[in-house]
């Protein structure tokens, strides 16, 4: 008996039937791997395989397995997920399965019925679904309640690892499972799934941390990567014939005359009659893209089947994306921010659109894993739109980046399976603050030592240093947020009251105070900034005019009109890793020809490295644009490149810098009136040869806010923070000696 077959034996009855009825003849690798962890041994499981791998199944199948042979006497599983739809849907291929096992399943989110979670507090078994929001009101609001409903906890499952490793909502859930974990008296076995974790054993350690197990990472064999890939470049405002072509097939487009906006028309052209899912990195764009897409439909003729799926969105309006996307019969097209990038089930996907470059490989895996299923390879499409140069354009804005990035992506991931490691935050002092007010607010009330033992032992706190705690306690005191009784004991004070009296509290993620859009009875979603009455907004790939502001309430009503225009929000779209920029000067130095490249963006391609093998950009770093202008090419990542950008702004006075402007971490340009680019590298490059201090680069005024609570954070302890993990000074000193020697 082969292994499979042995753990095929130990599985009860109806997981058998389960495995029979779905057809499957063998078990995959991934389903044998996390058998053999959960049963043969007590220790965590760090689960990666690709998207559409069967991880779910591969968790579960042991999972009941192990409750049905010997039932909890208290809810046996928590599975925590980053987003509502996750927990909707993420049961929904298995739900046959649960049925048969008799453990009962509980959802627990915001949108979910009070009475629906009546029924596991009076009876808690089984598994509980729920947001790491969720889990902290439980946490604060039943904190007695906890040994009755965890008492016999056995796992905690975490989805989607590799968008919480680091982050203060990943960072929030260490703290969750470690308080739980105080007050049941164990702590439950931890599995993590994901398809992307770029750094396997950093990821263990972080979702070990505190567990005093081992976390186990199954090596799995990794197969043959099979894509159905393309790119296609358009110059905004250019409707030369020359750039209309018609993706029929992402392999071979055909051309076809232009009716509308070149780069538009493809797009529209690559989702039409497919069920496709069009991505875009930002909700702006999400929202103006859909709206383009919907006005395309009308002009031709064809019926509007474009969806939106984003944040600011009501749940009524994501549900709807995803019932329509899961539909077999159904012809749909979603345009979506990274909400629909995770892993929810949307059955027979047939193609991805990408708008502009994901901003990392594991988004692009995670997005293009979203199509392909049931045997197919994943199909994605990216589509690249950018101003035409006019000829006194300057050199950085004649390169295209975003196409640049996207191949360079690619060709990290086919070359050597690169996906970036997670960023493990040390000081997130944000979060310090939350979980202290958390903490306190749980257990009434403790002295100032035995609050700092209960914070400082949570797993993420581990490089806080006391002193810096005891400056955050001293102005938590001070400014109301804590209390100090006659008896010397700490409570949650009045400010801190106010915080935890809205339910945004349990969110460590920032938020805007948002202005919820109403149309007659229909709730539409949020916006931050509302428009006067009479003039109009766009939400949900739609336009709307203000009919009456409720400021008071924070509420917008609104009829919708024909029309489309921009809308902002404030947003951070995440950081690029030092190899992806790397890999982007190696596209522009080679002479490889990319497969994928369709016509356009091989011309464009071409072009940009005419250019920059003529400019020298590639031999040297700094530029000189001529005059007093010059610009630096770093090939840095967004900590590194933030780093040296701050060098540079130090030696304004010196050197007299004026005019620094940069985009994303390509480029720094500037005017230097006083001396010249190799006076200024090798003045950097002594600092670097004396080690940078990354402290000495924050001046005394700067307040680097960054999270949600570090508006009332002490401004030392966060110019503190960011040096320590927002800068990077070993690799932009290193960078910087490697600039010098090109002199």
């Amino acid at each position: 008996m082969n292994e499979a077959e042995r753990i095929f034996e130990r599985f009860p009855d109806f997981i058998r039937e389960f495995i029979y009825s779905n057809g499957w003849e063998t078990l995959r690798d991934v389903q044998v791997a996390a058998a053999k962890s959960i049963f043969e041994t007590d220790r965590n499981l760090l689960l990666t395989s690709s998207t559409a791998s069967g991880k779910t199944e591969a968790a579960f199948f042991p999972i009941l397995s192990e409750l049905c042979e010997n039932p909890p006497k208290s809810v046996g599983v928590i599975y925590i997920a980053p987003l509502k739809s996750l927990i909707n849907d993420q049961f929904y291929r298995i739900e046959e399965l649960l049925d048969q096992s008799g453990i009962p399943v509980t959802h627990w989110h915001g949108d979910v019925a009070g009475s629906h979670k009546k029924k596991l507090l009076d009876r808690p078994a089984g598994i509980l679904q729920i947001t790491p929001e969720s889990l902290e009101s439980m946490l604060i609001n039943r904190n007695n309640d906890i040994v009755r409903l965890f008492g016999d906890l056995r796992f905690i499952v975490i989805d989607e690892v590799h968008t919480l490793t680091g982050t203060d909502r990943g960072n929030q859930i260490l703290c969750q499972m470690a308080r739980i974990g105080h007050l049941i008296g164990h702590h439950p076995r931890r599995i993590g799934l994901s398809a992307t974790i770029g750094d396997a054993e950093k990821a263990a350690a972080w979702l070990g941390a505190g567990s005093g197990r081992e976390t186990e990472v199954p090596r799995l064999p990794v197969g043959k990567t099979r894509w159905r890939l393309g790119m296609e470049h358009f110059y905004i405002q250019n409707t030369r014939e020359n750039q209309a072509t018609e993706p029929k097939d992402v392999a071979d487009p055909t051309p076809v005359p232009n009716v509308y906006d070149a780069g538009y028309s493809y797009m529209y052209d690559c989702v039409h009659d497919r069920k496709s899912l069009v991505f875009s990195n930002s909700r702006e764009e999400t929202e103006y893209l859909c709206a383009t897409l919907r006005q395309i439909a009308r002009m031709r003729g064809d019926p509007d089947v474009f969806l939106i799926h984003h944040g600011n969105l009501s749940a009524s309006i994501r549900e709807e994306a995803e019932l329509k996307m899961k539909q077999e019969d159904e012809l749909a097209v979603t345009c979506a921010t990274v909400t629909m990038e995770l892993g929810i089930n949307i059955g027979r996907l047939e193609r991805v659109l990408q708008n502009q470059s994901p901003n990392s490989v594991s988004g692009f895996l995670q997005r293009l894993g979203r199509s392909g299923r049931r045997g197919q390879p994943p199909e994605m499409m990216m589509v690249f739109r950018e101003e035409d140069p006019l000829p006194n354009t300057p050199l950085p804005h004649l390169i295209p980046w975003e196409l640049l990035k996207a191949i360079a992506i690619v060709e990290l991931y086919r070359e050597e399976r690169f996906i970036e490691p997670p960023n493990i935050r040390k000081l997130p002092y944000s979060l310090l603050f939350h979980q202290t007010l958390s903490v306190l607010a749980a257990s009434g009330e403790l002295t100032p030592r035995r609050l700092a033992e209960r914070v400082l032992s949570l797993p993420p706190f581990v490089n806080v240093p006391k002193e810096d705690y005891k400056v955050m306690l001293t102005s938590m005191l001070n400014n109301e947020f804590l209390e100090m009784t006659a008896e010397k004991t700490l409570i949650v004070g009045l400010k801190g009251e106010r915080l935890l009296k809205s339910f945004k509290f349990y969110a460590v993620f920032k938020d805007s105070e948002d202005y919820t859009v109403r149309a007659g009875s229909d709730e539409i979603g949020t916006i931050t900034t509302p428009p006067p009455v009479g003039d109009r907004f766009a939400l949900a790939g739609r336009v709307w005019e203000v009919e009456e502001l409720d400021v008071q309430r924070k509420l917008v009503y609104a009829k919708g009109v024909e029309g489309k225009m921009e809308i902002s929000w404030p947003g951070d779209y995440g950081e690029v890793h030092t190899r992806i920029v790397e890999r982007m000067k190696r596209v522009l130095a080679e002479d490889v020809q990319y497969p994928y490249l369709k016509p356009n963006a091989q011309k464009r391609l071409d072009v940009a490295r005419h250019v920059a093998r003529n400019t020298g950009m590639l031999e040297h770093s700094v530029v000189h644009l001529g005059g007093y202008t010059y610009c630096v090419f770093p090939w840095l990542g967004t900590r590194s490149f933030r780093t040296l950008r701050k060098l540079i702004k130090a030696e304004k006075k010196k050197f007299d810098i004026t005019g620094l402007e940069y985009e994303g971490c390509y480029f720094i340009q500037f005017k230097m009136s006083r001396g010249n680019d190799f006076e200024l590298i090798s003045e950097l490059a002594k600092k670097a040869e004396q080690g940078i201090n990354a402290e000495d680069l924050i001046s005394s005024g700067e307040v680097p806010v960054f999270e949600k609570y570090d508006d009332y954070i002490p401004a030392d302890l966060l110019r503190h923070a960011y040096a320590v993990d927002k800068l990077n000074p070993a690799e932009a000193g290193k960078r910087i000696l490697e600039m010098r020697d090109e002199f």
